[in-house]
């Protein structure tokens, strides 16, 4: 079988599919991913990849909208999204410039299938143009029950530019935990895949109650590094190690000296990093959501944007974590939330109900036989 991977130009959106992906390669299946920008990363994980936008950079195109229009760009970075159906601004301008480098690479691997990320709508006119199945991946807690739908509205230019309408043989991967959002299509055990990378030393050396913090790859471009500037204010008063996970893109030089107990790291694996650590401080993402719950990690959640107040309010209702507003970022609610057990053992309920999930491999059994129909 011939599976055509389509994502979104980022790692959040493309990593969520790489244990999947890995499944299908381990069960003899060929696979191609279709992805762009940021999103190319995922050749790190040994899968071979198209670029379908050549020389484009989404951090690039964030920073020419907030110029170019600061009002539309306003509105994309601060829009609280509820419901798959109110992700329909952002798609055509996500999405709709991958469409002929995707179409492209369709035609010539001529897949049996194709596999979605949510956010990379350019999948589903590829699938029905070439009369395959289409299988969408979930990444987090919006739930994708009208992602199709929502794409064939707000891309419709793209879908009749090749004469097509939604494939007809259409299934879903849920990887949110159940008792956490209402089940949608195919249940799937999120296994964290977060790059890969020779871990440090002092992941091994912590003395004190390690406090990780991250704001993904696209946040700190669109909302700033406010957050940080919070914590660090914060961490004299909490006795623990504050480990700033940032990446290697996001200058910290604004930042001033940074207190005694906060190591700025740089890239360091999410999964490795949470392995040693004892909460998570984070944008509302859907994978810094998803990672901890697959690790037992209790989370504190300041959303900014996009689907992240869904996440935040999945994490808070849940018990495994709290949602706050940046300017609750406080000595205070970190060190409730690491002295009280509550959120240690809902987090860990949660774990194991993620355990329990079907494995990738399973999934890519069933998507096989899906396709054979």
């Amino acid at each position: 079988m011939r599976v055509l991977v389509v994502s979104a130009p980022g790692v959040g959106h493309v990593f969520p599919m790489v244990p999947l992906t890995w499944a299908l390669r381990a069960a003899g299946h060929d696979v191609l991913v279709v992805t762009s920008s940021d999103g190319l990363a995922v050749a790190d994980a040994g899968l071979p990849v198209v670029d379908a936008l050549p020389g484009s950079n989404v951090r690039d195109q964030f920073e020419q909208l907030r110029r170019q229009d600061p009002e539309r760009f306003a509105e994309l970075a601060n829009r609280r999204v509820t419901d798959v159906r109110e992700v329909g601004a952002i798609l055509p301008w996500l999405t709709r410039p991958l469409l002929p480098g995707t179409m492209a690479a369709a035609e010539r691997f001529r897949p049996d299938v194709v596999l979605q990320g949510a956010m990379g709508g350019s999948g589903l006119v590829a699938a029905a143009k070439l009369g395959v199945p289409w299988v969408g991946h979930g990444f987090g807690f919006l739930r994708g029950g009208q992602l199709a739908e929502t794409f064939r509205e707000h891309m419709a230019d793209g879908f009749e530019q090749y004469g097509v309408d939604l494939p007809e043989r259409r299934a879903y991967v849920d990887v949110a935990p159940p008792s956490m959002a209402e089940p949608e299509g195919w249940p799937m055990r999120y296994v964290p895949y977060n790059g890969g990378g020779v871990e440090p030393s002092w992941l091994a050396e912590a003395h004190k109650p390690r406090v990780a913090v991250t704001l993904g790859t696209v946040a700190p471009s669109m909302n700033g590094l406010g957050p940080v500037e919070r914590i660090i204010e914060a961490a004299p008063g909490v006795d623990a190690e504050f480990v700033l996970a940032l990446g290697d893109k996001v200058d910290l030089d604004g930042l001033g000296p940074l207190p005694p107990n906060v190591r700025a790291a740089g890239w360091v694996p999410l999964n490795s990093l949470l392995a040693t650590s004892s909460l998570l401080i984070h944008h509302g993402g859907a994978g810094a959501a998803m990672t901890p719950l697959a690790m037992g990690v209790p989370q504190l959640v300041a959303p900014s944007g996009a689907d992240r107040h869904i996440n935040a309010a999945a994490v808070h209702d849940r018990g495994v974590g709290l949602q706050v507003e940046e300017h609750e970022l406080d000595a205070g609610v970190i060190n409730h939330l690491l002295a009280e057990d509550k959120f240690r053992t809902a987090a860990a309920e949660v774990a194991a109900e993620v355990a329990a999930m079907p494995s990738p491999p399973e999934v890519a059994a069933r998507l096989a036989d899906f396709v054979r129909g």
